[in-house]
């Protein structure tokens, strides 16, 4: 029989493909992509430690406090455990609280802070082990990712909010994943989903950004319980007509789902983390700019910056008014490396910075412009030095670390974020644990 090229075919291809990735057996997952998801996890409970006592993290952690309920899952920077989606939506809001991290580029998504916090409270509440989470959150994580290609930079670009759209789907599949759903249940799970997805870029500078990635995670936490309940959807809530990607994505690329590179390889090795507590369509940027002799930083004058037009709607904010918005800003942050004003560490950020005047005066002679020629995670430059010389500069975020130096790295990130406990929380999840382990990866010791 000829194969169906048609364009029903290939979106229906899509949910197919997708359940097939959910239900995919532990021992099929790349082994690439399990050492990263491993990585993610201490990063993101890095991210999710230093974040408990931001302001956001006590509106939430009150809220949680004053609701209550079953004691099934821990929560960062409190004692006793909470309901499984409500652990998830108060700890993917404070994980992402600092905007510290981690990123792929492929579809423009923070992963760790929507869908571990699901995989991890769904784990505490069914008995899972940590091997068992790490499995379901990498599923997860390639769901999201691919689902994102699918809804396409138009989605974006639009004012959504990948982090909290596509990866509530991969929410939802993690959950679903631990909780045992069928792969009929897992399709009501998705379908349920669809109505559930949300979240704007509008947020972005706000507590509103951090929060809708705990809105991820409840999602895919709430729809799985419900689809494990008997709760139904359509048949094919996300890429059926007035399905979610038909409502939400001007140009969508049902193909993307699963093209290439071949499911044997995760797109999902493709991680970034971020070693700068900013936005991190900033960082080619800052890597740009810190890889000048410091002779030449010293004499800096001002700056001319070239980007992907993606970014000049999210990180081209030309007066910041809080310590927050300057993570979004690629004026200040240049006067910030140029300063010597650590971009790595979360206390550089206070309010104050977005007041200080040699920072002000210096955003002046920053300029910004779009080159579609240049990917999401390339920044190339010119800075003119006192005298008039001008000197290029680039960068290139895709080109890979080496895992120990990404190791090192990230361990030195640990150790600036959450004092000393970096070391032996790195090890704690090499180890792996029980599921009577989970909930100290959350409270620490």
């Amino acid at each position: 029989m000829p194969a169906d090229h048609s364009e029903g075919a290939a979106i229906m291809r899509v949910m197919e493909h997708l359940l097939d990735l959910a239900g995919m057996p532990g021992a099929e997952i790349p082994v690439g992509a399990r050492q990263m998801a491993r990585t993610s996890l201490f990063d993101w409970l890095v991210c999710g430690r230093a974040g408990q006592a931001e302001p956001l993290a006590r509106i939430l952690q009150e809220m949680a406090t004053r609701e209550g309920g079953a004691a099934q899952a821990a929560v960062f920077g409190l004692e006793g455990a909470y309901p499984a989606r409500m652990a998830a939506l108060v700890n993917g809001a404070i994980s992402h609280a600092l905007d510290y991290d981690d990123t792929h580029f492929a579809h423009i998504g923070h992963l760790s802070v929507g869908i571990y916090p699901a995989a991890l409270a769904m784990g505490q509440a069914q008995g899972a082990t940590l091997g068992q989470v790490i499995e379901a959150f990498v599923i997860g994580a390639e769901v999201a990712i691919r689902v994102g290609l699918v809804l396409g930079a138009g989605h974006y670009n639009r004012g959504f909010h990948m982090t909290a759209t596509a990866g509530a789907f991969g929410a939802s599949v993690a959950a679903g994943r631990l909780i045992g759903l069928s792969r009929e249940e897992m399709r009501h799970a998705v379908g349920l989903c669809a109505t559930r997805a949300s979240g704007l870029k509008v947020q972005f500078g706000t507590m509103g950004k951090p929060y809708n990635a705990g809105i991820a995670a409840s999602a895919g936490v709430e729809t799985a319980l419900l689809a494990s309940m008997g709760m139904t959807a359509p048949e094919d809530g996300l890429m059926g007509a007035q399905g979610f990607v038909a409502t939400q994505s001007d140009a969508p690329d049902e193909a993307a789902f699963w093209r290439d590179p071949p499911v044997e390889r995760f797109l999902f090795e493709d991680i970034k983390y971020k070693l700068h507590a900013c936005c991190h369509g900033t960082h080619a940027m800052i890597e740009g700019l810190l890889a000048l002799e410091p002779a030449v930083r010293d004499r800096v004058r001002a700056v001319q910056l070239r980007t992907n037009p993606r970014w000049l709607g999210v990180c081209d904010k030309t007066a910041p008014q809080t310590g927050l918005e300057v993570k979004f800003s690629y004026a200040w942050l240049a006067g910030m490396v140029l300063r010597g004003i650590s971009t790595g560490d979360e206390r550089s950020y206070d309010d104050a910075l977005a007041s200080d005047g040699a920072l002000r005066a210096f955003a002046e002679g920053v300029t910004v412009t779009g080159d579609a020629t240049l990917s999401d995670m390339q920044a190339e430059g010119v800075v003119v030095l006192d005298d008039g010389t001008r000197v290029a500069f680039a960068h290139d975020l895709a080109v890979p670390l080496a895992q120990a130096n990404l190791q090192a790295a990230l361990l030195r990130k640990a150790e600036a974020a959450i004092g000393p406990d970096g070391e032996a929380l790195w090890r704690q999840i090499e180890r792996g644990g029980a599921a009577r382990d989970l909930a100290a990866f959350v409270r620490g010791g």
